[in-house]
């Protein structure tokens, strides 16, 4: 067989075994055989009889691979449909991202709950399964533990599923405390444009990481002698950056000062784990951290990561745009605060419950019933701003809302180089979106939308949009290759058809 073909092969199986929840080693076992031996078969890496398809598709109950058909994830939308009902929103994508990355402090067992069961996430283990941390699914796949290895094995890393997340930066900080050099593959995830690593650099040479990136590889190399002695300050208030500060604070052995931090949901989540491996933090939810760390941390952990906030949005977006009545479940009200006050500006109608606590024992959640309103453009621009103002990730879906309301508003994303040329696709759809330049686009409502044939926009956010205003134009539409949404949303098809969507997942034969 081609080599090429072994590849695609590989994918299916890994894909297939993710899908029932089986890690390697469950897999291996079933087939009489080694973990090392199905980590070569995933990865293309050895030739594989027609029997040992057969073996592996009943094994893991697939007909995917038993039949061998391959190719991208595809999305069939019946639109016109109103939703009804409540829906619950699932834990946050970019927390539990961080909480893994941040499982590598720990030399002891972690037992993350109701983990997301996203590819962003099933990149991840991979990664770290492919240096030897045990991964696997427990309590009817529902709850995730880590073990990790007493010596990581960075040689062996799955270069191929590292470098289609961006998250990978995030292992910088806990592995700057585990050896002395190692290497990552370059970071992948959504095409935003240009997204530069120097702010982590900054940061992260207080702790005497060095990296050089060449051949598609980062080479770090860590000076021991070297460690904070003043402040740091980030160059950026950026999610990912405040993290790999606090993973690489919370071993030094000493009190490390973080300025200019996010503060925003997934750090906070960071913050309270790190509070349940004995880390002390100080300043949660303001943009000074003061972290006591612990040099060695061997400790058995069982922590619940908090709701998603984007998701939450999603949701709510998903109601507006479809003019549906609909109860939104386990909201994180705290990081969604200004985004209502937008929409009510706008002349939403929706009530909200009393708050109550998350499983983490922090996070404030509320369920949020939306029911169908008349929408005016906003007075002022719709931009983003580090936490408490609108969130980031939030902002493409006003474009949709905007394409329902009444007027022009105008959507400024001045964080990424190209995500708003991005959301100019829901013109293919009935929208009548126009760019001004990379980072503003003008939005004029109401919108007639209509069905349509398209390629997913390679953006997690815009990608979603889409998948929204389908659910919207009468007719069928086809939305083509929704990898990138499965990034970042578990099941989210399944879980709007549960709400009254008709959404039909298929592959090309």
């Amino acid at each position: 067989m081609a080599d090429d073909y072994l590849v695609r092969i590989g994918k299916l199986i890994r894909d297939a075994r993710q899908h029932r929840g089986w890690t390697q080693a469950q897999l291996a076992e079933a087939l009489g055989t080694s973990q090392s031996a199905v980590n070569r078969i995933e990865r293309g890496n050895q030739n594989i009889s027609l029997e040992m398809i057969a073996r592996i598709g009943e094994a893991l109950d697939s007909e995917i691979v038993s039949l061998g058909y391959a190719g991208p994830m595809h999305l069939r939308v019946v639109g016109g449909r109103r939703l009804s009902g409540a829906i619950d929103v699932k834990t946050s994508k970019n927390a539990c991202v961080a909480l893994l990355c941040a499982s590598l402090l720990n030399k002891g067992r972690t037992v993350l709950r109701r983990v997301a069961r996203i590819e962003e996430v099933y990149r991840l283990l991979e990664v770290l399964n492919s240096i030897g941390v045990r991964t696997r699914w427990i309590n009817g796949g529902v709850d995730l533990e880590i073990v990790p290895p007493s010596e990581l094995d960075m040689a062996a890393i799955d270069a191929d599923a590292a470098v289609r997340t961006r998250s990978i930066i995030m292992f910088f900080g806990p592995l700057l405390h585990r050896m002395d050099r190692f290497k990552l593959p370059y970071a992948g995830g959504c095409d935003l444009g240009t997204r530069t690593i120097e702010p982590h650099m900054i940061a992260l040479r207080r702790f005497g990481l060095d990296i050089a990136a060449t051949e598609g590889q980062y080479h770090a190399v860590v000076d021991r002698s070297v460690s904070p002695d003043r402040p740091i300050v980030l160059t950026e208030r950026g999610d990912t950056v405040t993290e790999n500060a606090l993973l690489a604070a919370a071993r030094h052995d000493g009190v490390t000062v973080i300025r200019n931090a996010s503060s925003n949901y997934m750090v906070q989540d960071l913050c309270f784990f790190l509070e349940a491996l004995g880390v002390e933090v100080e300043g949660i939810g303001t943009t000074t951290l003061t972290v006591h760390g612990v040099p060695d941390i061997d400790v058995d952990v069982d922590y619940s990561p908090s709701e998603d906030p984007v998701e939450a949005m999603s949701l709510l977006a998903a109601a507006v745009v479809t003019e549906s009545e609909l109860t939104v479940r386990r909201v994180p009200i705290e990081f969604l605060e200004i985004e209502l006050a937008v929409l009510e500006e706008m002349g939403l109608d929706h009530d909200r419950t009393p708050e109550y606590v998350a499983d983490n024992g922090r996070t404030r959640l509320v369920d949020l019933t939306v029911r169908p309103s008349k929408l005016e453009a906003p007075i002022d621009k719709i931009h983003p701003m580090p936490f408490p103002g609108l969130n980031i990730d939030n902002v493409p879906f006003f474009a949709a809302i905007a394409a329902v309301a009444q007027g022009k508003t105008l959507i400024h994303d001045w964080v990424y180089d190209n995500r708003a040329i991005y959301l100019t696709d829901l013109n293919r759809l009935g929208g009548r979106l126009q760019l001004l330049d990379p980072h503003r686009v003008l939005v004029e409502g109401p919108t007639r939308w209509r069905a349509a044939e398209m390629m997913c926009p390679p953006a997690l956010r815009p990608a979603v949009v889409v998948l929204l205003a389908m659910m919207a134009a009468e007719g069928t539409s086809v939305l083509r290759n929704v990898y990138v949404i499965n990034r970042g949303y578990e099941d989210l098809a399944e879980r709007l058809n549960s709400i009254g969507a008709q959404i039909e997942t298929f592959r090309d034969i």
